[in-house]
């Protein structure tokens, strides 16, 4: 039976209960007077049930939905302003032993080149992503117990942050590996990990052992429970997904929206980050044999419903989604994206096709996405100072509720941003960038804090790096 408080898998992402919500959720999909309901309970910027969000993604009334996405806006807005983080991944190594098949790497594939980063090469990899103007990366590796063990990737993440090259330095290096054991979660953690991610890929547990038929992470309790893994071994930010078009987009949501619930009620914070990717085209993936695709206006209400859901929690999107899309969801709810991302392992240096995960959809580089988000108004943030200052976890979610980010986030924004558009902006977007920072600084709250702000940019002109609040 469903018990939130449970460390089992299958008691705290419960079938029975997803499939009670979804039945509610569809009984209630016209029901006027509850909804509007749950839209003004969202309002109050608490969060909702996963069973209530599950009535708001059902909802099939053009008025209500519109109400939906417009206080998707507003609550996005509230809690991380004009800000978006950008972030990069970096592929270290394709070789996995695993039979997932949604996925290029899975160990049948005997097309795809497999190839594994030396220590020298992620040197030039992290070089040619600090020449972008990158800060902040996320690894990713294949499975494989020998060709990527632990070792393997604390030895590269050690390497990762002491490279310095010119102005360049990644300041936070997120992790989304493979589930392991606390004892690994506990090393991560002493290395200076930022967020592990982990994507659950579907938690309908009959599709995912279907979709898994072999290799450790065929076992779905041991992939669940991962996230109550790295809390244990003193990881407090965490990072949430699921790959949308595995199964049912109904499901999966729910399913996600519990995970959230179980690590509010176990450890008093829920995930740092949600990831909401959707399968793409790779070596020899084909996106249409998978029949539970997600169309771009439910795709959207997703995003929009996770934000009123869950209203404190970090949104991601990749360059898995076009230009246009990633701009519809930038209003609504989500908070980082990638820029200038390669899926190829060495892909930085020398673009590898052959060994990519899956096709990128929004191809441009950095600085025409960054040049792109100031024309929309949005601030361009490399900012890692949260994690560096200690707040994380449960720490950063009780500044985010006070509404004190505004204070915070926002000057590290913009003074990151100034440290890009000095070092690598072309001259129309540092132009640009020059601009919104202007307009920007007068709408920090704080009077010391702005005056603060203003002192640091002026000494990044100056040739200082690295301010934090």
């Amino acid at each position: 039976m469903y018990n939130v408080n449970s460390t089992k898998a299958d008691k705290f992402i419960d079938d029975q209960e997803i499939m009670e919500t979804l039945a509610y959720a569809e009984a209630n999909k016209s029901n006027r007077q509850l909804i509007e309901q749950l839209i003004d309970k969202a309002a109050l910027c608490k969060g909702l049930t996963h069973r209530e969000a599950a009535v708001l993604l059902e909802c099939d009334q053009p008025d209500l939905v519109d109400r939906i996405f417009k206080l998707a806006e507003e609550i996005k807005l509230r809690f991380y302003g004009n800000r978006i983080v950008m972030f990069a991944p970096l592929y270290l190594s394709n070789y996995c032993v695993n039979g997932c098949v949604y996925c290029p790497y899975h160990a049948k594939n005997k097309t795809i080149v497999r190839k594994k980063l030396t220590q020298e090469e992620i040197e030039r990899e992290v070089i040619a992503l600090q020449d972008m103007g990158h800060k902040r990366l996320a690894l990713e590796t294949g499975e494989h117990p020998t060709m990527c063990p632990i070792e393997y990737v604390l030895e590269s993440i050690n390497t990762i942050y002491h490279i310095h090259h010119k102005n360049g330095a990644i300041r936070r290096v997120n992790v989304n590996i493979a589930a392991t054991t606390v004892e690994n979660y506990k090393k991560l953690k002493e290395a200076g990990i930022g967020t592990y991610i982990l994507f659950q890929e579907t938690y309908n547990k009959k599709n995912y052992e279907a979709l898994h038929p072999t290799g450790p992470k065929s076992n779905y309790a041991y992939h669940t429970e991962a996230m109550d893994r790295a809390q244990e071994g003193g990881i407090d930010d965490v990072g949430c997904g699921v790959l949308f078009g595995l199964t049912s987009y109904r499901y999966d949501f729910v399913g996600l929206l519990m995970h959230a619930e179980h690590l509010e009620a176990r450890f008093g914070v829920g995930p740092h980050t949600i990831s909401v990717p959707r399968i793409r085209p790779a070596d020899d993936i084909n996106p249409e044999d998978f029949p539970n695709g997600v169309p771009d206006d439910k795709f959207l209400h997703i995003v929009a419903v996770i934000r009123l859901a869950v209203p404190y929690t970090g949104m991601i999107i990749s360059t898995r989604e076009s230009q246009e899309v990633r701009q519809k969801v930038l209003a609504i709810g989500i908070s980082q994206i990638s820029g200038a991302s390669r899926t190829s392992v060495g892909g930085y240096v020398e673009p590898e096709p052959e060994t990519a995960q899956f096709d990128t959809n929004d191809r441009r580089s950095l600085d025409e996405v960054v040049e792109w988000l100031i024309d929309l108004g949005y601030i361009p943030s490399f900012c890692t100072a949260c994690y560096r200052a200690g707040r994380t976890g449960e720490r950063f979610m009780k500044i985010c509720k006070s509404g004190q980010i505004h204070n915070c986030c926002t000057p590290n924004a913009l003074m990151t941003l100034k440290e890009y558009l000095m070092d690598y902006a072309k001259p129309e977007t540092r132009a640009k960038g020059e601009k919104l920072i202007e307009q920007e600084l007068k709408k920090i709250p704080n009077e010391k804090v702005r005056e603060i702000a203003t002192r640091h940019i002026k000494e990044i002109e100056e040739g200082q790096r690295d301010f934090r609040f």
